[in-house]
């Protein structure tokens, strides 16, 4: 992938930050990945500089000047009055000269950044976000409705491919926040906005809703999963499945007791599972995480998710359902077939 001139050796610098370094701050926008973030992560070096380099010059004058005003008589009685002279003025040109020229460069280098990164050029992919409370829908578009699918808090986009971010709200406000691969944007009831982010190496991306929207505002997180685009439709064929078929009789109970108990809220495409409200499960194992990052995708995650929602989440909006444990372990069996 082509990366941008302007900034290109802060953005060597940020590729060079030890890959341990970065492995311990999964959020830092710092440095970042693909076409959109290159440029805005060559921005916040430049500007991190120049503010660094502006802090340390003023500091170094104060300090001079308190040094020199404790000599004696260095610039005269304290009581004196104070006269205009020139050193005195060339030291305000030369400040505001400086200043100026700083200032400038910062805003030109800003709007060319904001410029190349508006929209990508005709995106193929294009996906559906809804913010909730809290947690994330996904929905992904395609003109034929027999491949369009929804999953939850995990996205999966192709390496080297820019993708469209179509940003809802259902609920309150809340933003869309990718560090690594774009930046913030509100979901809005009541109003669409529009992102977009690329990832020219593979990874899992981690983000964040950054809009306070209640109490679990810090449990609602959404990850990115870039990978090659062989894989990436690979999984997307997979996605578009409905939910396999129970195998036994164990499982077709645990389907019928699932769809009973969390069918008007959960869909299973496949099943008579057909609720809105709540994530799509029909691949839920394909997850790594459940509750928008709240809880590892495991075993003891989702029996302790589905016995007691308000222990892991406080206020989620699940209901605890009184489940017995043998009724816990037949929900839990069956889920764990949804690959």
């Amino acid at each position: 992938m082509r990366r941008p001139g302007c900034g290109a050796l802060l953005v060597t610098a940020a590729a060079a930050w030890p890959a341990a370094a970065r492995a311990g701050v999964p959020m830092s926008y710092l440095s970042g990945s693909g076409t959109k973030a290159y440029p805005v992560v060559a921005l916040t070096w430049g500007l991190a500089i120049i503010s660094a380099a502006v802090v340390i010059i003023i500091a170094v004058l104060l300090l001079w000047g308190v040094a020199a005003r404790t000599q004696a008589n260095a610039f005269g009685p304290l009581n004196a009055a104070v006269e205009r002279t020139s050193a005195g003025v060339s030291w305000i040109t030369i400040g505001v000269g400086i200043s100026s020229v700083a200032l400038v460069v910062s805003l030109i280098w800003t709007v060319a950044v904001l410029a190349s990164v508006a929209m990508p050029p005709k995106p193929p992919l294009t996906i559906e976000v809804t913010g909730h409370q809290w947690w994330w829908e996904a929905r992904y578009v395609n003109p034929d409705p027999t491949q369009v699918f929804a999953t939850a808090n995990e996205l999966h986009i192709p390496t080297g491919e820019p993708v469209r971010v179509v940003l809802h709200g259902a609920d309150v406000i809340h933003s869309f926040w990718v560090p690594a691969l774009t930046g913030k944007t509100d979901t809005i009831p009541g109003q669409t906005n529009e992102t977009w982010l690329e990832a020219d190496r593979a990874g899992r991306y981690q983000g964040m809703c950054t809009e306070y929207c209640g109490l679990q505002h810090a449990h609602m997180m959404v990850f990115v999963t870039a990978e090659s685009p062989a894989a990436f439709e690979a999984w997307r064929r997979a996605q578009v499945q409905p939910a396999a078929a129970p195998a036994n009789p164990d499982l077709t109970a645990g389907e019928q007791l699932f769809v009973l108990k969390c069918g008007a809220c959960h869909a299973v495409r496949g099943t008579d599972a057909g609720g809105h409200v709540a994530p799509d499960l029909t691949h839920l194992m394909s997850r790594q995480t459940i509750a928008a990052g709240a809880a590892p995708n495991t075993p003891a995650g989702l029996s302790g998710w589905i016995a007691d929602p308000q222990s892991v989440k406080p206020g989620t909006l699940m209901p605890t359902l009184y489940l017995s444990g043998p009724e816990i372990k037949s929900v839990r069996t069956y889920l764990e077939t949804l690959q």
